[in-house]
């Protein structure tokens, strides 16, 4: 009996995790990422400063100043801070996308990281994490200060 139920288990878990990763689209795919980031799990260094109830660009203000299929730019007000989006790869429940924005100062320049963002139902937000897959078309520059390491080099 205890071998039935392992083997249950086991038929069920692929079913469990395939419903938690909604479709996305093919089609206007950097148009849904504007619409549907939430922008409060970019890095501190590019994201606007976080504000109660609001998580994406529209939220904050920004606008897309120009949306093709696989780049999106976007500014916060005319002549503001500016968000490059683009697409790196798509794969059935996640995307690969490069950001870059504006370091927190003047002095620390562009920051540029890859992330790979994923959406858990239809009606959510994506949520992005900073990914350890490197692109070509996308090299990590500038300092982040939320991911340097702390005096004793970690």
């Amino acid at each position: 009996m205890k071998l039935f139920y392992g083997l249950l288990a086991l038929a069920c878990v692929p079913v469990a995790l395939a419903r938690n990763n909604a479709a996305i689209p093919s089609e206007k795919l950097a148009e849904f990422v504007v619409e549907k980031l939430d922008v409060t799990t970019l890095p501190s260094s590019i994201r606007p400063k976080l504000e109660k109830k609001k998580k994406t660009f529209s939220d904050y203000g920004y606008a897309a100043r120009r949306v093709d299929e696989k780049e999106a730019l976007i500014e916060a007000t005319p002549g503001g801070a500016q968000i490059n989006i683009r697409i790196l790869q798509q794969k059935a429940s996640a995307i690969y996308v490069c950001v870059q924005g504006p370091g927190q100062n003047a002095s620390s320049g562009q920051i540029q990281r890859v992330f790979l963002l994923k959406l858990k139902n239809a009606d959510g937000l994506l949520k992005g994490r900073e990914s350890w897959k490197e692109f070509s078309g996308c090299p990590a520059i500038g300092a982040d200060p939320a991911s340097a390491g702390d005096s004793y080099g970690g």
